[in-house]
């Protein structure tokens, strides 16, 4: 696949597109050309992307389907209406992801399951279920990871262990996929400003009231990340780095949205005893 084939529409499934980078990606991907089938764990929360959409012009190539990530039957129902209705899928957008702030001894094992849960066992059935139709197309299977799927943040033990659990499974199944024609790419963004984060703040009082021992470090740590997130990249900026994937001659395996994100990224690819990324995280908690 090398982007939008000139006699009909290519479509493009992506999950979590309520908000952020799932929204972006789907109108951006329509807006370039795409038939995007547009994700959406409730469908209730599809006002955003219906107006963006509108907005963009791209209404009649963008079509929502329910899709929760965490159900098998809701993926499997979904990469079958896109099939049933387009007679083919093209690539798949893993997008859909939750965060969740803590260290285990504040949020416990369940917390870690619940991220799991959403962010790699989601990406795992999603990509099982679609992997039959991106062979008979020679499509592609993208996933938007994260900075945290390379470098363990601190407070974000559950998300970076998923993160981490999801470009493991995917720089795995690469190879493999690729010998039958698939190709996999990791898209890893940085900060970025999007509803995402903000879903996160309602979780930090509670936090705080917990943190024990960790409180200085982690009063810190919330500190060093507003910092961060004053420069932090568009939902749109980082989705257009989606879209060039989609259409790309040779897509990477990995690539980065953003300046800041490949100096990060290569920091801890030439990192082989740890030490460097351990002097970055530690001094977001001085």
């Amino acid at each position: 696949m090398t982007g939008p084939r000139t006699d009909d529409l290519t479509p493009v499934l992506v999950t979590g597109t309520s908000s952020g980078i799932g929204l972006a990606t789907a109108v951006g991907a329509a807006v370039a050309g795409y038939q995007v089938v547009a994700g959406l764990r409730d469908p209730a929360r599809g006002d955003a992307l219906r107006a963006a959409a509108d907005a963009a012009g791209v209404s009649g190539r963008l079509r929502t389907v329910r899709l929760d990530v965490t159900e098998p039957e809701s993926v499997a129902a979904a990469v079958k209406e896109t099939v049933d209705t387009y007679g083919r899928l093209d690539a798949v957008v893993n997008n859909a992801g939750v965060g969740r702030l803590g260290t285990v001894e504040q949020i416990g094992v369940d917390a870690f399951r619940a991220v799991l849960e959403t962010n790699f066992l989601g990406v795992v059935e999603v990509t099982r279920a679609a992997l039959p139709h991106l062979r008979a197309t020679g499509g592609r299977l993208i996933a938007v990871s994260s900075l945290g799927g390379l470098i363990g943040q601190p407070f974000n033990e559950a998300y970076c262990a998923a993160k981490f659990a999801l470009e493991g499974f995917l720089e795995s199944l690469a190879p493999v996929a690729a010998r039958t024609g698939v190709t996999v790419t990791v898209v890893e963004p940085g900060p970025v400003a999007s509803e995402f984060v903000t879903r996160l703040a309602p979780s930090v009082p509670a936090l705080i009231e917990r943190a024990g021992p960790y409180e200085a470090a982690f009063h810190s740590y919330l500190g060093a990340t507003a910092q961060l997130f004053e420069q932090a990249q568009s939902a749109a900026d980082a989705a257009a780095v989606v879209v060039d994937v989609l259409g790309a001659e040779r897509p990477p395996f990995r690539v980065q949205t953003s300046d800041a994100a490949r100096s990060l990224a290569a920091l801890k690819l030439a990192d082989l005893d740890g030490s460097a990324v351990q002097a970055v995280t530690r001094a977001w908690l001085d």
